[in-house]
C-alpha cells in the first residue's frame, strides 16, 4: 500500500502526517525543522512513503531540498491551492493543516512547484539585496527633503551626486540640522556604496551570462529586466507554451463567470511581483523612450490607439514575456521585423 505525508512547515518544528492509500491516518508526530532530522525520521518510519509533501515557502525550499538530495521524493505545493482546500476547517492548527496536505497529496489535488535551481537562488538574494538597499536610499533622501521642508528650506532638483553638497549648502549654520541631517547623510551614503556594489555585481553577472545578452537585445529589456527573468524563469522547458507566460507572472486578466453573468476583471497580479514589475517596465520604456521602431512596438501602439497607453504597457508586458521565453527556447536574437522573421 502507498502512504503520503504531509509537513506543515514552521520555523522551529514542523508537524508531520502519514496517511494510507485510503486516507486513513496512520502517524502524526512534530520534529525540528531540520532536513537531517526529518529524513531520519522518515527512515526510522519504515513505512514505504510515496510522495512527501510541503506548502512552497522560504523555509520550505531549504528543507524540500534537503529531501530530494537525501533520496526522498518530495513535492512543493501551490500556496494558493492549499489555502483554498484547507479554508473550510472551522478550526485551524499545525496538526489540520498537516492532514490536509497529506490528503491533497493522496488525491493529486495540488500543482507542483518549480524548485529553484541554486543559481536561481543565489541571483534572486542579490536582486532582493538590491532593491531593498535602493529603496532604502530613496526613503532617507526624501525623509531629509521632508524635514528640511519644515524650515522653510528647499532642497530642489538636484542630481544624485551633488545631493550631499546641497543639503550642508542649506543646513549650514543651524547646529540641530547639523547633526540630524549629518548623521542622515551619512547613512545614505552607507547605503548609496553598498547599493552601487550590489548594481555593479549584477551588471557583471548578466554580461558574462549568455542567456542574458541574448534577451538584452529586445529594446527596453536591460541588465536588471533580462536577469529578473531568467532568474524567475530557471529552466524555460517547464512552460510547455510561451504563451502561459503572461498568465504564469499575472498579467492575464480575472475572468467571473457564474450562470448570466460573464465578466473580465484587471490582470490577476499573481505570481512573482518583481518580474510583473520589470516586464511593465522594460514596456514603458520601449514605448516611451526607444527610437527605433519594431513590429512589436508597432503593435503595443495600435493597442494604446484604442484603448489607451496603460493598457498598451500591460499587454506589451505579457507579449514581451512570452517573446523573452521563445528567443530563450530557439536560442535567438530580437527580430525587429516580420520580414527578418520570415527570412
Amino acid at each position: 500500500m502507498d502512504y503520503y505525508a504531509g509537513i506543515d512547515v514552521s520555523l522551529k518544528e514542523s508537524s508531520i502526517c502519514v496517511v494510507d492509500g485510503t486516507g486513513k491516518v496512520v502517524r502524526e508526530v512534530k520534529v525540528a525543522s531540520e532536513p537531517e532530522v526529518l529524513i531520519g525520521y522518515f527512515d526510522e518510519l519504515e513505512l514505504p512513503i510515496s510522495r512527501i509533501g510541503l506548502e512552497a515557502g522560504p523555509l520550505s525550499q531549504w528543507l524540500h531540498a534537503g529531501l530530494v538530495a537525501g533520496g526522498r521524493d518530495a513535492v512543493l505545493l501551490e500556496t494558493r491551492h492549499v489555502k483554498a482546500a484547507l479554508s473550510a476547517m472551522t478550526v485551524k492548527t499545525d496538526r489540520k493543516d498537516a492532514r490536509g496536505i497529506a490528503q491533497l497529496l493522496r488525491m493529486g489535488w495540488y500543482r507542483p512547484v518549480h524548485a529553484k535551481s541554486v543559481p536561481c537562488k543565489d541571483t534572486r538574494a542579490l536582486l532582493i539585496g538590491r532593491k531593498l538597499l535602493q529603496g532604502k536610499l530613496l526613503d532617507v533622501e526624501l525623509s531629509i527633503r521632508g524635514i528640511l521642508r519644515g524650515y522653510g528650506l528647499k532642497v530642489g532638483e538636484v542630481s544624485r551626486g551633488r545631493f550631499e553638497a546641497r543639503i550642508r549648502e542649506l543646513t549650514a549654520g543651524h547646529v540641530t540640522l547639523e547633526t540630524v541631517i549629518g548623521a542622515m547623510l551619512a547613512a545614505r551614503m552607507a547605503l548609496w556604496n553598498e547599493f552601487t556594489r550590489l548594481h555593479r555585481e549584477m551588471l557583471k553577472i548578466a554580461r558574462a551570462d549568455e542567456i542574458c545578452r541574448r534577451l538584452m537585445s529586445t529594446p527596453g529589456v536591460g541588465a536588471l529586466v533580462a536577469l529578473t527573468y531568467r532568474s524567475a524563469v530557471d529552466d524555460p522547458s517547464r512552460f510547455v507554451k510561451s504563451s502561459t507566460i503572461g498568465a504564469y507572472f499575472g498579467l492575464t486578466p480575472k475572468k467571473y463567470q457564474s450562470g448570466e453573468t460573464d465578466r473580465d476583471g484587471v490582470i490577476s497580479k499573481v505570481g512573482d511581483a518583481m518580474v510583473r514589475t520589470a516586464l511593465f517596465e522594460a514596456a514603458h520604456i520601449m514605448l516611451t523612450h526607444a527610437t527605433r521602431f519594431s513590429s512589436l512596438k508597432r503593435w503595443a501602439l495600435e493597442v494604446a490607439r484604442r484603448r489607451g497607453m496603460k493598457r498598451a504597457k500591460v499587454a506589451l508586458a505579457r507579449k514581451l514575456g512570452v517573446v523573452l521565453h521563445r528567443m530563450w527556447v530557439d536560442a535567438t536574437e530580437f527580430r525587429w521585423s516580420k520580414t527578418a522573421a520570415a527570412a
